[in-house]
Formats: structure tokens, sequence, C-alpha cells
């Protein structure tokens, strides 16, 4: 396979030189070009050979060649975006089990339920038309506030919620969702009365996929007056987020925090967010006994505007892996009811939000894949001299051409046809609703995917599975009760 990708850049490479020659010099300078660097390759010393570029990327990886000339240009931390481009958790290696006649599958006449309530116990629970929420991504920090507005639009015509992220308070926001997240955040921007009681439900923000728990600070020589009025910051004040939240020095501090959250905000759902990491149950004992309503989980796969690569490749717990732990340390607890779990980190497809629900989560966290929707066919309004980013970004040289409705829209449209999809799975597995999916409707093509999901391996046969009786035979006790 390299051997042949090797081939096709040499092709390329002689394509490219031959044009070039053309233009340049005509046919003879196509010979020259091509002559040279056949000679060239085969006379060299290997150390100073051309072709030594091509073995030194099949063990550096052109990315991590990359990113070491920009330590090497800089001395400082990178700051990459949209978090790792490594795929931690295998998705592909989970399949659904449609039914047929074991089990009918759903009549085209009969809806499916898609509806969820977030934190069911709390005295005003987050009641959602689809699973599928806006994950947290901040103002300044990440997006400009013409694509926070806009995923609040999008987030509402769908019948969703959106997460204001680790910032500073937007009206504009506000005004523009009908279902608001509002995160308490380690860099205290939110931590006010006024901002609080505004919110749907309020998230305990204390890590996340891409960055952990590490320190995050946005230099006040980049924060314009606007961004700083919602962060209350000085003149060239900067905007830190810090490693922890100041008033949690131990887990009673976690329990008294949420007892006034909820207090101050009228009795929404007090969450938490966790960045996920091996010491999972330890995490999630203390946030059960600080009486959280919602645990949102954040795997290793999860996006960011920026951080450190060290951070988004080497740390953290796969969501597939920490949502399966999670959901079954609940239901040892006894409390798994009482609790949404809500699965965030990587996921971008219809099937990996079902897949994600089939396997302990109420509803999944969508970051990155809901702006890349939002810009879907405004992206030419940067290409090819931007990356469609740069309609996003807060320090995106073309925020302000940014159209807010169609970028809603657009958001909505996506929510939409990834709820039509997860439905249209739920009738051939002959289910009515999406949170009556579960690991019995999957089956594993990995022996060691199956081991920690609890899910069957798909080359055995169901333990359930009748055992051989003759057609003919006239014995009836295993006829199919089902229909």
């Amino acid at each position: 396979m390299l051997g042949f990708f090797g081939s096709l850049l040499t092709g390329f490479s002689t394509i490219a030189l031959a044009g070039i020659g053309t233009f340049l010099f005509g046919k003879q300078g196509i010979d020259y070009l091509i002559d040279n660097l056949s000679k060239s390759l085969v006379t060299d010393k290997y150390p100073e050979n051309l072709w030594e570029m091509y073995n030194t990327a099949q063990k550096v990886t052109p990315g991590a060649a990359m990113e070491a000339a920009m330590r090497a240009e800089t001395g400082k931390a990178l700051n990459r975006p949209y978090g790792s481009p490594l795929h931690f958790s295998p998705w592909e290696k989970l399949l659904f089990n449609p039914v047929q006649l074991f089990r009918l599958p759903v009549p085209d006449n009969v809806s499916i339920e898609t509806r969820v309530v977030i934190g069911p116990r709390a005295r005003n629970p987050l009641k959602l038309a689809i699973p599928l929420l806006i994950g947290g991504m901040s103002y300044g920090g990440a997006l400009s506030k013409r694509a926070k507005i806009a995923l609040a639009i999008g987030a509402s015509m769908a019948g969703s919620a959106t997460n204001s992220g680790e910032s500073g308070f937007l009206p504009e926001e506000r005004k523009a969702a009908n279902r608001f997240i509002l995160q308490y955040h380690r860099g205290g921007w939110t931590s006010q009365a006024k901002f609080l009681n505004q919110a749907d439900m309020i998230e305990i923000q204390l890590g996340q996929g891409a960055q952990a728990s590490a320190p995050m600070k946005t230099p006040g020589k980049l924060i314009g007056e606007e961004m700083r009025e919602a962060f209350q910051l000085l003149p060239g004040q900067d905007a830190v987020i810090h490693s922890r939240l100041p008033q949690v020095e131990e887990p009673a501090d976690l329990k008294k925090l949420v007892e006034k959250l909820r207090k101050i905000s009228g009795g929404v759902p007090i969450g938490i967010k966790l960045a996920a990491s091996h010491h999972l149950e330890k995490e999630l004992l203390i946030a059960i006994e600080a009486g959280v309503d919602v645990i949102a989980l954040d795997g290793a796969e999860g996006g960011t505007h920026g951080g450190p690569p060290i951070l988004q490749d080497d740390v953290g717990l796969p969501t597939m892996l920490a949502l399966v732990r999670a959901d079954e340390f609940l239901k040892k607890y006894g409390i798994r009811q009482d609790i949404s779990l809500i699965a965030a980190g990587g996921l971008r497809t219809p099937g990996q939000f079902l897949k994600a629900m089939a396997l302990g989560a109420d509803a999944v966290y969508i970051g990155t894949i809901a702006t890349i929707a939002m810009v879907s066919d405004q992206a030419v309004k940067a290409l090819p001299w931007e990356p469609p980013t740069s309609l996003l970004f807060y320090l995106g040289p073309l925020k302000e051409e940014l159209d807010v409705d169609r970028a809603g829209e657009n958001l909505a449209n996506f929510l939409r046809s990834a709820v039509h999809e997860m439905t249209l799975v739920a009738r051939t597995l002959g289910k009515t609703s999406l949170k009556n999916i579960d690991k019995s409707d999957l089956c594993a093509l990995d022996q060691e995917v199956a081991r920690f999901t609890g899910v069957a391996l798909a080359y055995h046969a169901p333990d359930e599975v009748f055992p051989f009786v003759p057609l003919g035979s006239g014995d009836t006790r295993y006829n199919n009760t089902h229909y």
C-alpha cells in the first residue's frame, strides 16, 4: 500500500514538473527536468537524496513533522484546533440488529418517539424534542457572537438546547435560545445570580476531553471591547480559565455548590461536565453524593477551538469506554433512572449518536460536526484562501460575513436529518422510542469491543436462540410469540 502511494506521489510530482517545464521551457524543458530528477534519485547518496523525504514521512508522518517545525519556530505549546485527529472509539465495530420475523419492524404509520427529559428528578427538568444537544463552545475563547447566535437559532428550530460554553454571558445568545444550558465554569464569568437564573440547566464545568482540566488563557491584546464587556474584564486583562474551581477544594464543597445553584436557579437540573479519565468511578461517586442531576462525559476525542496536541492525543479516556463504564456504575449504584447521562467527544454521525444511546447515553452533545454543518454552503466565502472556520471563530477574519439565519437553518436541518435517520433504524429494530434502544439491539464485530461494551459478539449466536426442532415435527414449544 505504501509502495502504491509512493509511486502515486512520484507520478504526480513528475506530472507537475512536466507541466512546469512545458510552461517555462517547452518540450525540451520537460526532458531536462525529468532527466535530471531521475538521475539525482538514483545517483545521489541516500542522506542527500530527495527520496529520503519520502521514507522520513513514513516514519514521522507529515502531521508530526509539521508540528515539530511549529514548535521549533516558537518554543511554545501549540494550539491545535478541533481536537485530536486520532480515533479512539471503534464505533464502526458495532452494528445494529434489524428484525423482520423474530420481532416485527414498527409499522409505517406509527411514529417513533424522540423526546428526552434531562434531569428527571429536578423540580424543572429540561424537556427536549430530540436527544441531540449543542455542546459547550465558548464565545470569544472560540466562536464569534454571530456563530453562537446561529447555534442557538438552529438548536431552537430543531427542538433542542444550546450550551454557553466557557464564556461570558451573551444576552443575544440567550434571547435566540428556547432552551439554554449555562456553564458554571473555571473562568467564573457566569457565576452571578443574574445570569444563573436565566438558565434552563446549569452545568458545572470541571474539564473537557480535548484539554482535560488544564488552565487556558486568552491574552488581553486579543480581546475586543464587546468580549471584554461580556467577560467583565478590565482593558488589557487576560481571560483566564483556571485548572479548578476556586470554591471546590474538597468533595463537600461540590455538594454545597450544587445546593447553592439549585436554590438560585429555582430548581432547574444541575449537571457536571467531566473530562473522562481512568479515575472515572471515583469522580462519579463524588458527583453523585453531591446531588447532581446530570453527568456529561467528554471523551478523549472531544473537540476544541485550540489546545496543546499532547492534551488532545495523550490524555483522557475514549468516549465509548467512558460511556459504558459510567452507565454500569450508575446502575450498580441504583440511581441510573435518576441521573441523566450525556455522551460527548468525537461523535459525528447519526449512527454514532444512536450507538452511544444504545450503550447508555440519554442524550448526546455535538460540537465540531455542528459547526461544520452550519457553514456547509457558506464555505465558498472563505475558500480557497481561508479555511471555513474563518467564518466562525472569534479571531476569524471573515466572521462578519457569516449569514446567521442561514447558518442556524443549516444546523436545524442537520439535526432534523440526523434524528430522522435514527428513527429509521429504530423502526427496523422494532422499537417505537429512541430511548428504548439498548445493547441487545447491537452486535460487535470485534471480541475486545464485545468484552468491554457487553454487546453480543457477532460471530456467536445469542444464548436465547431456540434449540433445533425439525420442521413438521409437531413440536410447538418454540413458536414465535412476538406477533
